[in-house]
């Protein structure tokens, strides 16, 4: 399959407004190659490559892929129409290139090695070999054209979280899943029932192979959805590797499904988002538990109990 590499520059203050036009389009998730950082992050979820210091722009670069399918005309056309009516003042380069799916995944090949999330998680590439000490979790990641393999400050974070809020038996929505990792990681750390939704067919398919490929098929469901639509019955953890405004728009959402004293974990926060999403939360009668950082991105670990 042959995919579109759609690149915007950008001035920072508009790096998330740019990312949330990607994923209200269905791109799945988003690149931002960013100078300042020295670093390409990706959102969604969520991960990193490091690149040549020496190669990086002047301004932030989002970037995000889409199939080169009969939608694509007009997917493009919307992004154009958006970046010109959010901010007719501003000169948003956008620049794009066809890549075969195949290069893409050959090029993680050459960044993504194993790497530790936690007192005890280890994810790996299914191509790289690792023995495991005494006491780990390892989880066997291939990202294919979803994102998320583990080495994002943002999706550490999520692990670290759902390291020490599982005991054992709980019920659990990975809310925009892309490559399953944080549902995967749920099920190996002992959840009963894990739910894993993504709006992107693409991260479906990688989500449901992912799975397999842990043997976590009994616990794990994978299903195409809108944030969480559908879910229908009360569950324990809510886990979301987004952006902010995402999370905004999820959390009266999280609130009902969530059982007396459920935990929401939200991540893929940049810096100077967080207390627009901290706000979001106690609007929605939420108790924050916890804020992590890492590098430049939050995670927070809230109660949904306090209902009014």
């Amino acid at each position: 399959m042959q995919w579109l590499e759609i690149a915007v520059t950008t001035p920072d203050e508009w790096v998330e407004a740019v990312s949330n036009m990607f994923i209200e389009l269905g791109t799945g998730g988003v690149a931002i190659e960013d100078p300042a950082l020295f670093s390409l992050y990706l959102q969604g979820p969520q991960d990193e490559v490091a690149l040549n210091p020496q190669s990086l722009p002047r301004e932030p670069v989002v970037k995000a892929y889409l199939p080169v399918d009969e939608n694509l005309d007009a997917r493009l056309a919307a992004l154009q129409e958006r970046l010109s009516a959010v901010a007719p003042e501003v000169s948003f380069a956008l620049k794009t290139k066809k890549i075969r799916e195949e290069d893409w995944a050959e090029a993680w090949k050459a960044y993504y090695k194993p790497v530790c999330a936690g007192r005890k998680l280890v994810v790996k590439p299914t191509w790289e070999e690792y023995r495991a000490l005494p006491g780990q979790v390892v989880i066997e990641m291939d990202p294919g054209m979803a994102f998320g393999c583990g080495t994002h400050p943002s999706t550490r974070l999520c692990l670290s979280l759902l390291e020490d809020v599982l005991a054992g038996g709980e019920v659990v929505v990975d809310v925009g899943t892309g490559s399953g990792i944080l549902a995967i990681a749920a099920a190996l750390l002992g959840a009963r029932r894990v739910v894993a939704v993504d709006n992107d067919p693409v991260a479906v398919a990688t989500a449901r192979q992912n799975v397999e490929k842990n043997r976590v098929q009994g616990v794990v469901e994978v299903v195409c959805g809108d944030l969480l639509t559908g879910v229908d019955s009360l569950v324990d953890v809510v886990v979301a590797n987004i952006v902010a405004d995402v999370i905004i728009r999820l959390a009266p959402e999280a609130v009902k499904v969530l059982k007396p004293d459920g935990l929401f974990i939200a991540s893929g926060i940049i810096k100077g988002r967080e207390q627009d999403v901290v706000d979001a939360l106690h609007s929605h009668n939420f108790e924050i538990i916890e804020r992590r950082r890492s590098d430049e991105w939050n995670a927070l670990l809230a109660r949904g109990g306090c209902r009014p």
